[in-house]
């Protein structure tokens, strides 16, 4: 699979949150490093596992996995001519607690889990070791008892450390040598006993000494008495310490007699991490197993991008049944990207072996290849600074693309001339398409949609628009091309249709009638009608009457256009003493200067004298309370309202 792709699916970022439910971090890194697979037995076995797992979580949500810390490096140390160390060989005990608990606990499950309650029949009994590291290791040493000569050394120690002890209590206690001390208190020197004596007395005190005080003051002696006591000591925990390292080595013989159970023991283990990692992901994103195809088609119910959690408007998508190249268009932030990285993502998901969030009798292809070009389409100036890099990427998928391949273009032939675009786009979808792609576009080129319309194999699609609320639905209609929302947004605003009808001719060649709003009057629509030949003059010459006043003034219900956002909107207040005039712009009231507006269509040639102004500038909910405060007074409900 193309990494680039992968990133722009989003696919390192689903398997961070996978990541996040392991316990081990091996777990973590195998998940980290999961890979699309093309076996379709494969990938039903991995669905499976997390089909099983999930049931297994129904019935009980802790599931004995152990950290394995440690067990790597212990494992690849073995065999290296070093021996385990009394801590690595507790770690490898609680493995193996561990693994006795996971066949405790898998042992009632195999009604609900046939499969993966098998998998603990790999791991062999290691009960041997188990014995062997509790009964030698204890308190995270070697034990008194791990053999018979161990024992024996450290009861000798034991003895002459009492014997010596015995023997400087004497001497401290002893008022002969009482006034040569400078404190009557035991030291240790180079892990020698020693006795602190005053630096004129030092001949009076028969032994060596093994340190003086900073100040000079004080010398560090060894009685003669205990010295060969203490020799005897360190004789004997070399000794101590070549019977720990025999214990050890044998400890770390038996470990490695067995290095093939252990290892296959932490593989397992691992694997069982990632299984339960991955259904409880499935547990969090609602997740269901697709059925794996090899058509190729795609069949999506009910689909969520599991990154935009509860935020994911529900995808229903096919493709690869009747037609295998699907152009879709609508809006700007309508979720024609959103619908293209869904399709993709939930694509990879399902390779991987992880279950999509999707409904039931979804369908997935298995592709050797998703080759993805998506842009991020913020800014006319940034679409043309990366149209270079963009057509570097689709010559890179035009040279890779065969019949395997998912191929997702986002915006396609964006960021230059318009005319070259919907050429070079067309052109692009051409050859992908005679190369046997399953193919995916988004584009605003309404040419391609009557390509789309006319051409075998592919199938229009668009992004709903709510006419009346003017937002997108974010939802995916197939068999039907996007209509052009600028001229809906335009007429339900209140745009003429007279000149809807002629922008309408001008962009697709053919002539189209509009209804009127319903901020259009029949009477007013009629004297518009009959004032469109006179409009412009009489424009020009309101322009040049306006220019004497201080203040335009600007009437409630005037169309007017606004050149800085070059949008129009209707006057929902005249100025105020600051000359800013409220206007109702695509729903929103906002403030402008007077002069930064100009008159469109006057109020008395929109509507009839007796018209209601508050149908347009009154909300559903203020007009339903208007008329309920015309029959009755509603104690403290308030209706802000203009008056001319």
């Amino acid at each position: 699979m193309n990494a680039k792709s992968m990133e722009a699916l989003q696919f390192p970022e689903i398997k961070e949150e996978i990541a996040s439910y392991a316990i081990s971090e091996l777990g973590k890194e195998e998940v980290l490093n999961l890979k699309p697979s093309f076996n379709k037995k494969q990938m039903e076995a991995w669905l499976q596992e997390v089909t099983e797992a999930k049931r297994i979580l129904q019935i009980s949500s802790s599931v004995p996995i152990p950290n394995l810390k440690g067990i790597n490096q212990i494992v690849q140390q073995l065999h290296s001519g070093n021996t385990l160390r009394p801590q690595q060989l507790m770690e490898l005990y609680e493995l193996i607690i561990c693994i006795n608990r996971m066949k405790k606990f898998m042992k009632d499950k195999e009604y609900a889990a046939p499969v993966i309650t098998t998998y603990v029949y790999s791991m062999i009994d290691l009960q041997l070791i188990e014995k062997e590291i509790i009964r030698c290791i204890r308190n995270g040493q070697v034990d008194d008892y791990a053999s018979k000569e161990l024992l024996k050394v450290r009861k000798q120690i034991t003895i002459l450390e009492e014997r010596m002890k015995a023997r400087i209590e004497s001497i401290l206690k002893s008022s002969k040598y009482r006034s040569f001390f400078q404190e009557h208190i035991v030291s240790v020197r180079n892990g020698r006993y020693v006795i602190p004596v005053k630096k004129e007395y030092r001949k009076n005190i028969k032994g060596s000494v093994l340190d003086t005080s900073s100040s000079g003051s004080t010398v560090y002696v060894e009685p003669v008495e205990i010295g060969n006591i203490q020799d005897e000591v360190e004789w004997l925990k070399m000794q101590e310490e070549a019977e720990e390292q025999k214990v050890l080595m044998i400890l770390t013989g038996l470990v490695e007699q067995h290095e093939h159970e252990i290892r296959l023991a932490v593989e397992t283990m691992v694997h069982y991490d990632v299984i339960f990692a991955k259904a409880k992901y499935s547990e969090a994103i609602e997740g269901t197993a697709p059925q794996i195809n090899e058509h190729p088609t795609i069949i999506l119910n009910a689909a969520r991008h599991p990154l935009l959690k509860d935020n994911a408007i529900p995808l229903n998508f096919r493709i690869g049944e009747g037609y295998d190249a699907l152009v879709i268009t609508g809006p700007n932030t309508g979720g024609k990207t959103v619908t293209l990285k869904t399709v993709g993502l939930l694509t990879v998901m399902a390779q991987s072996g992880l279950h999509i969030p999707a409904g039931p009798g979804s369908e997935v292809a298995i592709f050797k290849q998703i080759l993805v070009d998506i842009g991020d389409g913020q800014s006319i100036e940034q679409s043309l600074s990366t149209f270079s890099s963009r057509i570097k990427n689709i010559i890179d998928i035009l040279g890779e693309t065969n019949t395997k391949t998912l191929v997702l273009l986002d915006e396609l032939g964006s960021g230059t001339d318009p005319a070259e675009g919907m050429g070079l786009a067309t052109s692009i979808l051409e050859e992908l398409f005679a190369k046997g792609a399953t193919l995916l576009a988004t584009t605003h080129y309404s040419e391609i949609k009557a390509f789309a319309s006319e051409k075998e194999g592919f199938e229009n699609g668009a992004m709903e628009f709510d006419p009346e609320s003017l937002q997108p639905t974010y939802r995916l209609i197939i068999g039907k091309g996007g209509e052009s929302q600028a001229f809906t947004i335009a007429l339900k605003l209140g745009m003429h249709p007279k000149l809807i009808e002629r922008a309408h001719e001008i962009t697709y060649k053919e002539k189209k009638e509009y209804q009127p709003s319903p901020l259009f009057s029949k009477r007013g629509l009629e004297r518009q009608l009959a004032m469109d030949g006179k409009y412009l003059d009489k424009q020009k010459h309101q322009k040049r009457e306006e220019k004497h006043e201080v203040i335009i003034p600007y009437k409630l219900g005037d169309n007017v256009k606004i050149p800085s956002i070059n949008k129009f909107g209707i006057v929902s207040k005249p100025a105020n003493d600051m000359g800013e005039v409220e206007v109702l712009v695509k729903g929103k009231k906002m403030l402008f200067n007077h002069k930064r507006l100009e008159l469109f269509i006057k109020s008395e040639d929109l509507y009839p004298e007796d018209y209601d102004m508050d149908i347009i500038f009154e909300t559903k909910s203020d007009r339903k309370l208007r008329k309920q405060m015309e029959k009755r007074h509603i104690e403290g409900d308030v209706i802000e309202k203009f008056e001319e």
